[in-house]
């Protein structure tokens, strides 16, 4: 069933954030979760704390303190928009968000954007705003079965190494 949804949390970001990581909009696990990659089968977390060689995080502050440890912030492209459950192929009336949210709190060196989608709606909405290009990295969903876990770890841990300018 479509649904008009405004985006349910905020962004993850800290002084010290120089790499902004974002998705399309969130999952309705995510939303109901109230917090990003919420999917159990979402590879995000378990991705992150690979790269980083930490215990994935078992709730949100855990998962805040590993984004925030490593220079990260994290948020999404879309604030609102008209979605049937979660999928992104039927994303439709897209408001994005207003990334001062981001740039008022940290100094973003970098952009990643977690699948496809993201990268295209980031370049649509969000790259004027920013002026920095973006590294479009295969999605953590799981409705990418096609990229195991340790192939997503070799090129997500490629670009988090570039050290950020």
């Amino acid at each position: 069933m479509e649904n008009h949804v405004a985006h349910p949390f905020p962004p993850v970001v800290g002084p010290h954030s120089h790499t902004l990581i974002l998705g399309s909009f969130p999952s309705v696990k995510s939303r109901e979760q109230g917090f990003f990659y919420g999917h159990p089968r979402n590879r995000f977390w378990p991705l992150l704390a690979a790269i980083y060689g930490e215990d994935v995080p078992a709730d949100i502050p855990g998962k805040e303190i590993l984004i925030l440890r490593h220079g990260l912030a994290l948020w999404d492209v879309i604030a609102a928009c008209t979605i049937t459950g979660s999928s992104d192929a039927s994303i439709k009336d897209a408001r994005p968000v207003d990334i001062r949210r981001i740039t008022d709190q940290a100094h973003i060196r970098r952009v990643l954007c977690n699948g496809a989608l993201a990268g295209k709606l980031y370049q649509r909405y969000l790259a004027d705003a920013l002026a920095l290009p973006a590294i479009v990295l295969p999605s953590t969903s799981p409705a990418n079965a096609a990229w195991s876990l340790p192939r997503l770890a070799e090129v997500w841990r490629s670009a988090l190494e570039v050290v950020a300018c």
